[in-house]
């Protein structure tokens, strides 16, 4: 043996140990080690070796298995069909090479048309059913032999115990994808965090790991759903093309992608990528690629399979929206409220279409619960546009000389002193409006669309004029029109653009006093508590009068909420703006409700339709003076629905639920009484 044979020999044989260890981790353990760019790179180094020695290729290389092995606890299933992995492209000149392959083989064949669709980033299923009822359901494991997990797959919602209609054959094995959507995801991680449990690292291992629950109860507890693709064993032809079996399972009940397309060629399988990567963080599902299929079935069976894949179809893989980087450092970043965040500074990685330098780690809980390190190796995830966070370390790849993270005691900003209130887990620059960063996210959502919607000062402008300067408390924005010569000079403003921006803030001016209690800032006074509030006190010298007892009488101003309304009203640095804001503006004062007589209180409303004699605005002001609390869904504790023309579902789901309906001339008479 050459000394070449040699090397590559034992990188083979490290490979193949190295790629079973993370194998075991992500099939077996549900405990990701690597990335799946990284996983990928390994899968094609070992490939090329192998296929440069095929002498050295053995029947246990992780090239020619599909996954791990079945899980203890569950019995195996040995599929009548194997199902095999799909090669992989990544570049356009994949995709053309795929294609010229597959007309090559096809003799005489100019054009080829390809059934296309989305690539869901889940678990492979294959269920059985015979004479229309489901009897078994397997994952893939190796690709020959699975796990038998239907007790498990008998509770997903979108998987029918039953096929529908009398056209199916006797033996029908239909397989898809299992998987949790954005929602579910977001909804099992926010339960988990209130158990104070495990979070999951994303849909896809939460998917699998909810498939591989030995007590189906927990099981039933996931959101989990199923797009089926393709089949197994079937006593009977379903169709002559790709594309109209998979219409075929349609009409058994089985549930089939809505995003599927049949496309002419190459180009055609380009165009349908390009539309799927520009809609992919739009989809309520993850998905990492398309796959394109061969969609005549005689064509398929001419084409034929290598040892691991069909070479009718492959995938066409996106960007990676998960990579393996290192922490170099952690920095803290100051918000409108004077919370610190985390930021890990990466080793740059390019990750979901981009270049990846930073990523959030949320608060230092999460840093406790994640044990992140300067100095670790951690996994990212991007998806769409959301900022990029860290979602684990690989503690395997920790160096002895990694840094634990602790919070600063002062703020990296203006060296105020940093405090963490007993029971939360953000820390706060005490600054306030002495902090820069605090100045310039508070004028920020001072002007922003549901506060004082000040069009044209958007964010890039209001740091410009804090930087320059300009502006040191929301006030002063309404100072801005004696640098109005100033600001014309300026690169990228100029005259008309600064006229139009000082007319804006003088529109301004005329607002309410619930968007101006919302564009303050006060912690925890959102968009509808500052509308309970105003029509509680009716004008803001009531409302900076009162104390946390006469707060908390306010509808869902509870004991914390009324203390920080009371303690931002007695700050005087405050009180100074709110003085020289209030000589800049103006509103109408309500009446008050605080003293006078509220006996809609405890009521639930829900308005819907179109109402004749006032607006839908109108008749919620009217309700929530008279102490009514005014949702805008129905549910089990809405105490009145208001309907007025044209009041669609959510009329039928309030008499579905037994809810008492108001017309107008009902509403009426209630608000008279």
């Amino acid at each position: 043996m050459s000394k070449t044979v040699q090397q590559d020999s034992q990188r083979i044989d490290a490979l193949r140990e190295q790629i079973r260890t993370l194998n075991y981790h992500y099939y077996v353990l549900d405990d990701p080690q690597a990335s799946d760019p990284e996983y990928d790179r390994l899968m094609a180094e070992l490939k090329a070796l192998e296929d440069r020695h095929p002498a050295l290729v053995t029947d246990d290389s992780p090239s020619q298995r599909v996954g791990g092995k079945a899980e203890e606890g569950f019995a195996e299933v040995v599929h009548a069909v194997p199902m095999l992995s799909l090669d992989n492209g990544f570049e356009e000149q994949d995709i053309a090479d795929f294609d010229r392959r597959v007309r090559e083989r096809l003799e005489g064949i100019d054009s080829v048309e390809y059934f296309c669709e989305p690539k869901l980033d889940g678990l492979a299923i294959s269920i059985r059913y015979e004479k229309g009822r489901l009897v078994r359901a397997a994952t893939r494991g190796d690709g020959r032999t699975g796990e038998d997990v239907t007790a498990n797959v008998r509770t997903i919602k979108s998987v029918p115990l039953r096929l529908q209609g009398d056209g199916f054959p006797d033996v029908l094995e239909a397989r898809g994808e299992v998987f949790i959507s954005h929602a579910g995801f977001e909804a099992m991680n926010e339960q988990a965090r209130r158990d104070g449990s495990k979070l999951f690292v994303n849909p896809r291992n939460a998917a699998a790991g909810s498939l591989r629950q030995l007590d189906s109860s927990l099981t039933a507890a996931r959101p989990l759903e199923i797009y089926f693709y393709g089949v197994g064993e079937v006593s009977e032809s379903l169709a002559e093309r790709h594309s109209e079996m998979l219409d075929r399972m349609k009409s058994f009940g089985l549930r089939i992608n809505p995003e599927v397309k049949l496309v002419e060629g190459a180009a055609g399988c380009l165009s349908y990528h390009a539309d799927m990567a520009s809609r992919r963080s739009s989809l309520a599902y993850d998905i990492d690629g398309v796959v394109y299929k061969v969609d005549r079935l005689d064509q398929q069976r001419e084409l034929g399979f290598v040892s691991r894949a069909p070479r009718w179809a492959i995938a066409h893989k996106f960007p990676a929206q998960e990579e393996t980087t290192v922490v170099r450092n952690v920095d803290f970043q100051v918000g409108r409220t004077g919370a610190l965040t985390p930021v890990a500074r990466l080793e740059p990685v390019f990750v979901g279409g981009v270049t990846v330098s930073n990523a959030t780690l949320h608060n230092m809980d999460e840093i406790e619960r994640l044990d992140v390190r300067v100095g670790d190796t951690v996994i990212i995830r991007r998806a769409g546009d959301v900022i990029p966070e860290v979602v684990k370390v690989v503690a395997s790849r920790r160096p002895k000389t990694a840094k634990r993270v602790s919070m600063p005691t002062q703020c990296p900003v203006c060296a105020s002193d940093v405090i963490r209130e007993e029971g939360e887990a953000v820390a706060r620059c005490t600054g306030g409006l002495v902090c820069a960063a605090q100045r310039k996210e508070a004028l920020k959502h001072f002007a922003s669309r549901k506060a004082l919607d000040i069009e044209g000062l958007g964010d890039k402008l209001i740091e410009q004029f804090v930087d320059a300067d300009l502006l040191h408390s929301p006030a002063d924005i309404y100072r801005l029109r004696k640098h109005a010569d100033t600001l014309k000079e300026w690169d990228g403003l100029g005259e008309k653009s600064v006229d139009k921006l000082l007319a804006s803030i003088e529109k301004s001016r005329a607002t309410t006093l619930p968007r101006f209690l919302f564009g303050l800032g006060i912690r925890e006074v959102g968009e509808a508590t500052a509308q309970q509030l105003a029509l509680h006190f009716g004008s803001l010298d009531k409302l900076m009068s009162a104390e946390i007892e006469n707060l908390v009488q306010v509808p869902d101003v509870g004991p914390i909420v009324a203390s920080r309304i009371h303690d931002f009203f007695s700050e005087s640095h405050n009180r100074s703006v709110i003085k020289d804001l209030v000589a800049a503006l103006r509103w109408d004062d309500l009446d008050s409700v605080g003293d006078g007589p509220r006996p809609l209180e405890g009521l639930t409303f829900v308005i819907t339709g179109t109402l004749d004699s006032m607006t839908r605005d109108e008749a919620k002001q009217q309700l929530q003076a008279l102490g009514a609390k005014v949702t805008g869904s129905v549910s089990k504790k809405t105490d009145f629905l208001v309907a007025g023309e044209a009041a669609g579902s959510k009329l039928a789901k309030a008499e579905s639920l037994g809810v008492p309906v108001l017309d107008e001339a009902g509403l009426k008479k209630k608000l008279a009484e």
